[in-house]
């Protein structure tokens, strides 16, 4: 099975998560790391991923409320430092889309999850580094999106409001944006950047 690497900075991971019962409060999670087995000539084969997310990279675009997600009740980032994607069963429902069913560990917790996954396609491109095109590398993409409820994973803080209401709501949407590029590639890379 051909291994990619994904790409840090061209992959994130975005949440929305319902906020004073009225609005959508979103984020991200830039800098994601990991890998996939896939074969894009069959895709229908078997696939295996592994993604691993520093929790202390949330970024909402308010640094007050940042530092209160970071924390105690919310990611516990001091406590749990990385949250982590295992993928080893795929099923494919389409020509492009698939299920990816893994095990997602969040603040100490790992539960099933099943990721709606579409892939993108594979195309060569440039790479570039401090200026210079390194020469071509195969890239492949996906968008994968899921929803948990965070008290699953004890991520459970709030604060009540009128009629019932809450601040933060229980489901938590979930978009992975993935550019990976080709192992072997990456090794040439890194070995034209060492030498």
């Amino acid at each position: 099975m051909t291994r990619w690497i994904f790409e840090p900075g061209h992959s994130a991971a975005a949440f929305a998560v319902r906020h004073m019962m009225v609005s959508t409060m979103r984020g991200m999670f830039k800098n994601v790391h990991g890998s996939i087995d896939f074969d894009p000539d069959n895709p229908m084969e078997a696939a295996a991923v592994e993604t691993t997310i520093r929790t202390a990279g949330i970024w909402t675009g308010d640094d007050a409320r940042d530092a209160h997600l970071r924390g105690v009740g919310f990611l516990d980032v001091d406590t749990y430092p990385e949250m982590i994607f295992r993928g080893s069963e795929v099923r494919c429902v389409g020509e492009t889309d698939f299920k990816v069913l893994g095990d997602l560990t969040l603040c100490g917790v790992t539960r099933p999850v099943e990721l709606a996954t579409r892939y993108l396609g594979r195309w060569q491109c440039p790479y570039w580094e401090d200026g210079k095109d390194l020469g071509p590398t195969s890239r492949i993409g996906f968008v994968a999106t899921t929803v948990i409820n965070r008290h699953h994973f004890g991520v459970s803080w709030n604060a009540p409001m009128d009629r019932n209401g809450l601040v933060v709501g229980d489901d938590v949407a979930i978009t992975l944006d993935i550019e990976a590029i080709l192992e072997t590639d990456m090794q040439r890379i890194a070995g034209m950047t060492q030498g």
